[in-house]
Parts: structure tokens; C-alpha cells; sequence
């Protein structure tokens, strides 16, 4: 009998008692998350730089807005503070707030034959936003999912989902500030979940291929179609709703924790 009630009992069940934060929630994989996590009850908090699109996407769920600059402590502190106010204190961290960029290590000018190293300042943003960024709002959320009573029958408080990207391990030419920042971010789930193992929180992360997200979309579509190229099946980019449907099971699995999984449809990034 233990082990049947243990078998069919889901700590992090997804439903109206459960509380979650969603970085990036205004567009893209953000907003599916956030919806997605909505339509099972959820009660849903979006981060964001987007004040108009996240008060929109906020609206339509039901969920609760705030501008928030991920790298920036104080705008990240008052970010928990204002959602926590409404919602109560999230068991549920998703982050994928982030940016891309392309730039070589070194480049030289094809007209003049300068030679021109990465621009500082831009690897700093990168870095800034996707790996510090991550790292804040998952050490302040697990702070604040230590002070919630564990959940029977495990005894979990929460769990952090980390956005990371196929270009962590697969990096193209022009991605080493990105695939630096997502490398970082793949990097800490296996020592973010020891840290919190004993408080009852678990640390995933999820590693995206080619969505049809902003970003992707606006690519013309003979850049699309050399991306498509490398897919092994299904042969299409994949529908944001899908990388939700990847976070509920993070959320709802119990046993999984201090691992990744990629979201690729089997590709592996070429050099360009």
C-alpha cells in the first residue's frame, strides 16, 4: 500500500495551490511556459522587460507583471517582492529571460584588414543577463521556497528550471560569448541541486534547439531552411508549447533532479 500511494502521488503536481515564477515570461519559450503553467491552475508570476507584452501575457492568464532587469539585484528582489505580494511564495522558478548575440573571438575587416577582438563590454551583457541573470533569480527563489513546509510524501519545496541552449555544447562560430553564458548555465544544475538537495529543491535544465520563437522568426527562410538542414526528425522547428510541456514534466517528476535534457529534434549545431 505504501508503495501504490507512493507511485501515484506527485509532490509538484501542477494545480491552483502552486505558485510559480516565469523569467522571459513576456515572449517566446517564457510565454508558452506561462501560459502553459496557467492552464493547470497554476498561479503564474512574470518577469520581464517587456512592460506592454508582459502586462498583456499577464492579463490573459490571470497571472501577475513585473518589469524586471534580471541582472540587477535590486530590480530582482523587488521582482519576488511584488509577485510573492499577490501570488504568495512561488514553489515553481522557470527562468528563460535572455539574450543572444554573434561576434567573433577575434575578427579581421575584410576592407581594410583590421584586427578587431570581441567587444568587452557586449561578452559582459551576455554573460550579465543569461548566466548572472539565471544565477540570481534561482538563488533568491530557492531562499524563499526554503522557508515553505516541505510537501509529502518527499518532502519538496520547489524546483528551478534553468534555460540553457543546444549552443552550450554545440557552440557556432560567432556564439562564444552566448555559448560561454549557456555553458555556465548548464554548468550549475548539477551543483545548485546538491546545494538545495537537503532543503527539498531540485535543479533541472532544459537545453532548446530551433523554436519558432521572435527570435527565429525573424530569419529569412533561405537561413531557416540551412538551420532545418541539420534537424533529424521531426524536420520542423519545434512549437514553443512543446519546451512548456517539457517543464511541466520537470515540475511534476519528482526524480528527476540535477540533470538537463536537450529539445533538438536530434540536431547537432554545425560550426556556422
Amino acid at each position: 500500500l505504501l508503495y501504490s500511494h507512493r507511485k501515484t502521488e506527485k509532490n509538484m503536481k501542477l494545480d491552483s495551490s502552486k505558485v510559480a515564477v516565469v523569467t522571459g515570461g513576456a515572449s517566446g519559450l517564457g510565454e508558452a511556459t506561462a501560459r502553459g503553467l496557467a492552464s493547470k491552475g497554476v498561479k503564474v508570476g512574470i518577469f520581464d522587460m517587456n512592460d506592454e507584452r508582459g502586462k498583456a501575457v499577464a492579463s490573459e492568464i490571470g497571472g501577475v507583471f513585473v518589469k524586471v532587469n534580471v541582472a540587477d539585484n535590486e530590480s530582482v528582489d523587488q521582482g519576488f517582492e511584488a509577485v510573492r505580494s499577490v501570488n504568495g511564495q512561488e514553489r515553481i522558478l522557470v527562468n528563460c529571460a535572455g539574450i543572444g548575440g554573434a561576434e567573433k573571438t577575434v575578427s579581421r575587416n575584410r576592407e581594410n584588414g583590421a584586427i578587431i577582438p570581441h567587444d568587452v563590454d557586449r561578452y559582459v551583457r551576455i554573460i550579465n543577463i543569461n548566466l548572472i541573470g539565471s544565477f540570481l533569480c534561482a538563488s533568491k527563489s530557492a531562499a524563499g521556497m526554503m522557508t515553505l513546509d516541505p510537501i509529502e510524501p518527499d518532502g519538496e519545496r520547489g524546483v528551478v528550471i534553468n534555460t540553457a541552449s543546444v549552443a552550450a555544447q554545440d557552440g557556432q562560430i560567432g556564439q562564444v560569448a552566448y555559448s560561454a553564458s549557456k555553458g555556465g548555465i548548464l554548468a550549475m544544475a548539477l551543483p545548485m541541486a546538491r546545494d538545495l538537495a537537503r532543503e527539498g529543491i531540485r535543479v533541472n535544465t532544459i537545453l532548446p534547439g530551433f523554436y519558432e520563437t521572435p527570435i527565429y522568426g525573424q530569419m529569412n527562410d533561405n537561413v531557416k531552411d540551412a538551420l532545418r538542414a541539420h534537424l533529424q526528425f521531426p524536420n520542423r522547428f519545434g512549437d514553443a508549447s512543446e519546451y512548456s510541456q517539457v517543464v511541466e514534466f520537470m515540475c511534476e517528476h519528482t526524480y528527476i533532479n540535477g540533470e538537463y535534457i536537450r529539445t533538438d529534434a536530434g540536431a547537432r549545431m554545425p560550426p556556422r
